[in-house]
């Protein structure tokens, strides 16, 4: 079969399309047929070696978190899926696997696919979905009536994040640059703002807010500047380095290292099939061209959520 592997830390050119061996599924493991994967930034990070004591992985590695495609085959012990079904999931960090024709996934990281949506499109869902998932609920414990800041509201996991926040009946005040206002006003948010003039302080923004999501990479000095968006006993939950926490009011801080989860997938697919949640695939690319996916990521020329076709 085909993948995309690279047997040494490096810059995009390290990538290769190669012929590997077709994977058998072990106990435990489905082998999908894959449809697509998608571009996140964890991929480059990953590939360029950046990560490497975080991520523990072993060369040659075929990269791809995200996963859409159909069941080929169970392993042993692998109950609740049938050859034929279409599925979705979030790869193992230090595995993945999603950028070839075949991966051996694990079950218990599988969900049904969306029934709503182009099998392949789904690949947009997993991680990013994930992500906004695990930062709303598990960390920052989101609650209906609470007021919500999301800082990078128009990328990947923001965008979701948005929409789970507004399902969960929150008050949604989405921050960033004014291409993505008129799909984030679509999502139902309260506000939307500009990027934050954190020298302006929050009540320039509407705050401060019970619950501040940043998505945004940062320096620690402006990092910092984000507590005081947070009102007292709120939370600031981060995917893109540490909030400092304020005791004295009773603001705690929190950050995502996401993983894999079959639930709590099949919890975001049901709400993409009942339209509460929408994915926003920017661009389609041949899994060929991933090592020039990767390059124009690292050039900030991707124009949004990428989904990267198998053969």
């Amino acid at each position: 079969m085909k993948a995309v592997r690279f047997h040494e830390f490096g810059s995009s050119e390290v990538l290769r399309y190669e012929d590997v061996d077709r994977p058998v599924p072990g106990a435990g493991q489905v082998l999908v047929r894959v449809a697509a994967t998608s571009f996140n930034p964890v991929d480059g990070h990953i590939r360029a070696g950046a990560l490497a004591e975080m991520i523990p992985i072993t060369l040659p590695y075929v990269p791809g978190i995200d996963l859409a495609g159909t069941v080929e085959e169970l392993g042993a012990d692998v109950t609740g899926f049938r050859v034929g079904d279409h599925v979705v999931a979030m790869l193992p960090l230090g595995s993945a696997g999603g950028a070839a024709q075949y991966v051996a996934a694990p079950a218990d990281s599988l969900a049904p696919a969306p029934r709503t949506i182009d099998l392949a499109d789904a690949a947009a869902l997993p991680l990013t979905g994930l992500a906004a998932w695990q930062t709303a609920f598990e960390l920052a414990g989101l609650k209906a009536g609470q007021s919500v800041l999301v800082n990078g509201a128009g990328g990947g996991v923001g965008s979701i994040m948005v929409q789970l926040a507004v399902d969960a009946g929150a008050e949604v005040t989405a921050v960033d640059t004014e291409r993505h206002a008129g799909r984030l006003r679509g999502y139902g948010v309260h506000q939307g703002l500009a990027p934050l003039d954190l020298a302006a302080g929050p009540v320039a923004a509407g705050g401060p807010f019970d619950v501040v999501v940043n998505h945004v990479r940062a320096t620690p000095d402006e990092l910092a500047r984000l507590t005081a968006y947070v009102a007292d006993g709120g939370v600031a939950a981060s995917t893109a380095g540490p909030i400092p926490e304020d005791p004295a009011r009773g603001v705690r801080s929190a950050n995502l290292f996401v993983r894999g989860d079959g639930a709590q997938l099949a919890e975001l697919v049901g709400k993409v099939d009942a339209g509460k949640v929408h994915t926003h695939v920017a661009a389609h690319r041949s899994m060929a061209e991933l090592a020039a996916v990767h390059a124009d990521a690292g050039a900030g020329r991707l124009p949004g959520k990428t989904v990267v076709l198998a053969p």
